[in-house]
């Protein structure tokens, strides 16, 4: 059996399955990522993925989210709105200096677990995904900083500035074309790893599902402007419906693939630094309702096998 967890993209939601998996991981024995044979996470769930191979705790990750959140989407809400018209929303050095705290200067190659982590080049349109040395043709991302990959496929258009990495290589956000990663996952564990599909568990972690709130019927004979606020939202759902679809068709058993992505209205946003608590609270209720029918999936058998990177 393996165990493959995903985690979206989302921004300061990113609480919601931090606090899942913090919950979950109070009544277990060991640390979550331990049960894991392979993570993989976009985004701010490319952040939680890269602590739980470099063994932090999901209680570590949630107190990074609650004591450094509201200080990386800081600042004068007007000013922002404003500023946001000729450039990045917000400054990426709070985040530079948050992930330095909690990373340090630790590699992608240091990660216990197996790691997928996507983003994007703008410069060549192709897709730049990060991973771990679990296969021996992938020779050079393990040299990589955890803060580089975390800024990588953190950057989100509009809200931060193109990550540029030391060769020179632009990278932004891995939402772009894999918000919701599980297809991603799927793909890994059996085209690259080739574990057999029916062996394949996959628990897919959301930060909230938003129901689509379009008029169809103000919004199809108009053009940029009116689409502008929707097409976001239309393509992030998009995205992710396609991914799980194809990861559905991929297993015999659909049984062994776990989506949890709360929905609920459209209160929360990427940047709501006031929300912290709340969703906080939301996911930690998701964890207590999940536990009994995910436990026997993921939780009461062996702990994953040892990860051996082909590096070393």
């Amino acid at each position: 059996m393996k165990r493959i967890l995903t985690i979206d993209g989302g921004g300061i939601k990113g609480v919601v399955p931090a606090a899942f998996l913090a919950c979950i991981e109070e009544s277990i024995p060991h640390r979550i990522a331990e049960y894991f044979d392979l993570i993989v996470g976009t985004s701010t769930g490319g952040i939680i993925a890269l602590g739980l191979g470099l063994g932090l705790s999901a209680a570590d990750i949630l107190a990074f989210y609650e004591g450094h959140g509201p200080r990386i989407f800081c600042g004068n809400p007007r000013f922002k709105s404003a500023r946001w018209w000729f450039r990045a929303k917000y400054d990426p050095q709070p985040l530079r200096s948050a992930l330095v705290q909690i990373f340090q200067d630790k590699t992608l190659g240091q990660s216990t677990k197996r790691l997928v982590v996507p983003s994007f080049n703008p410069d060549t349109g192709e897709v730049h995904v990060w991973k771990t040395s679990h296969d021996e043709r992938l020779l050079r991302d393990f040299r990589t900083s955890a803060v580089d990959v975390a800024l990588s496929t953190a950057a989100a258009p509009t809200y931060f500035p193109t990550h540029q990495l030391d060769n020179g290589t632009p990278l932004i956000d891995g939402g772009m074309w894999a918000n919701n990663p599980i297809a991603v996952a799927m793909v890994e564990a059996i085209g690259i790893l080739k574990w057999p599909a029916d062996e394949v568990r996959v628990l897919s972690l959301g930060c909230t599902t938003t129901p689509l709130n379009i008029d169809w019927g103000r919004l199809h004979p108009l053009g940029k402007f009116g689409w502008a606020d929707k097409i976001a939202d239309v393509f992030l759902t998009a995205q992710s419906s396609g991914a799980l679809g194809m990861a559905m068709h991929l297993v015999p058993d659909r049984r062994n693939i776990i989506r949890i992505s709360p929905v609920v209205g459209d209160r929360y946003s990427l940047d709501g630094r006031d929300d912290v608590s709340s969703l906080k609270g939301i996911g930690s209720s998701e964890a207590r309702k999940a536990l009994s029918d995910i436990r026997g999936l993921f939780f009461d058998g062996p702990l994953a096998e040892d990860f051996r990177p082909s590096h070393s």
